[in-house]
């Protein structure tokens, strides 16, 4: 799918994040077999295996054999692009420090609502490998100090282009945004036309069988959005190609588009949710909440007694809270894990959905019910609302929207010049 314009977080989530590369001096596995060569640089099937179970972790799925076999040409070919960037990180003498790294763990521990240590005990309770993650972070980060080094001081926006972002924000207030996920199949020779189409209709019963939209995306599409579910993240109907702009306009929230033909195949898309842009007053929100980690993490998606405990003490305590402070204190007895207060907070922009709907329908000093996480387990208590006017971003934000775009756009040309002067071979 085409996008003209969107800035793309560099890091983010479990989900999000991108694909190991392993050097062939450090092979993943004893006794792995050669998958592919970059440059002569060797790419493992144990790097492919292990890349394929910290995926099957990250969407949720259990790491089975035909579960990797399925994940294996996909993760190979990010693998790829990933070794690439990895020489063109030493080709430029950037390094990434041990402080960086542990910055970008515990950056997705937050962003996965994991207490700090949580996420290394997760994959290893997974049987995941936790050095997989950490090789992965530490290529991805380099690559973006590639890209800010290549991009230099033409990086930085101008006032110019300030004002000329503030009008493209100020004219979608008002506008509809549709929250997209997408499976591409690629029609590369024209003989293929009637079997890509088959099989994505193949695709598309599977879906409509109930089978979660983020696993068949990270088994089956083509997209660079696979190895994320396939989301697109909110999208205005400009932004993409006229069929599936076309397609989408008519859908409803939670339905599965029939084949879309675009350029270079056939798209399947997923409405996930769509709001209006607001123009008007906002809700804000002055929450508090109550965190309570668990001793270990959740393994097999059930609570042990120990967890039922921890879940049951937490609610009765905040039972008996009688106001925000109260909450706090609460908070405060289980070590302050996370903070209390997490600050102003805009319903509209809170997600997911579900978590969105159960802040909506707090009356104030009213508690929520329990919030399970693999980590630990939470309560939210509305102490207060207001409605504040739409505002445009600050200077400095819409400054890194811009920043995003640049670096975003700079990947994508300098990682086509890699493939194309690279020698590669798959096995």
């Amino acid at each position: 799918m085409k996008i003209f314009s969107r800035a793309a977080l560099l890091l983010g989530t479990l989900i999000g994040a991108p694909a190991l590369a392993q050097t062939a001096a450090a092979p993943s596995l004893e006794g792995s077999a050669v998958a592919a060569v970059v440059n002569g640089q060797i790419i493992t099937t144990g790097d492919v295996e292990g890349r394929a179970k910290l995926l099957a972790l990250s969407i949720g799925l259990q790491p089975t054999p035909d579960v990797i076999g399925r994940l294996q040409k996909q993760v190979t070919e990010q693998l790829i692009d990933q070794t690439l960037q990895s020489q063109e990180i030493q080709s430029d003498g950037v390094t990434v420090s041990d402080d960086d790294l542990a910055g970008a763990v515990a950056h997705i521990e937050q962003g996965n609502n994991m207490a700090p240590g949580a996420l290394r005990a997760h994959m290893q309770a997974a049987g995941v490998p936790y050095e997989t993650l950490l090789l992965q972070l530490r290529t991805e980060l380099g690559w973006q100090a590639v890209l800010h080094k290549t991009l230099g001081p033409g990086l930085q926006p101008t006032p110019g282009d300030l004002t000329a972002e503030k009008a493209a924000l100020k004219a979608n207030l008002g506008s509809t945004q549709y929250h997209l996920a997408e499976i591409f199949v690629p029609v590369t020779n024209p003989a293929d036309e009637q079997t890509a189409l088959q099989f994505t209709q193949n695709i598309i019963a599977q879906l409509r069988t109930g089978v979660p939209f983020p696993i068949i995306a990270a088994q089956f599409s083509q997209s660079p959005t696979a190895l994320q579910g396939g989301d697109l993240g909110a999208l205005h109907l400009n932004q993409l190609d006229r069929p599936v702009a076309d397609t989408v306009a008519q859908m409803p929230v939670g339905a599965i588009s029939n084949a879309i033909r675009v350029p270079g195949g056939y798209e399947i898309v997923q409405l996930i949710a769509k709001q209006q842009v607001n123009a008007g007053p906002q809700t804000v929100l002055s929450i508090r909440q109550a965190f309570a980690p668990y001793a270990t993490p959740v393994t097999g998606g059930a609570l042990s007694p120990d967890q039922i405990a921890t879940v049951n003490a937490l609610v009765t305590k905040a039972r008996a809270a009688k106001s925000c402070a109260d909450l706090a204190a609460v908070n405060d007895s289980y070590g302050d894990v996370r903070p209390s207060d997490p600050g102003p907070v805009n319903l509209a922009t809170v997600t997911p959905p579900a978590f969105q709907a159960i802040l909506a329908s707090l009356q104030v000093g009213q508690i929520s019910r329990p919030l399970v996480a693999p980590d630990g387990v939470s309560v939210v208590m509305l102490c207060g609302t207001s409605q504040q006017a739409v505002t445009l971003p600050a200077d400095n934000d819409i400054a890194d929207i811009i920043i995003n775009q640049r670096v975003e756009m700079e990947s994508q040309e300098l990682l086509d010049q890699l493939r194309n002067r690279a020698l590669i071979t798959r096995n």
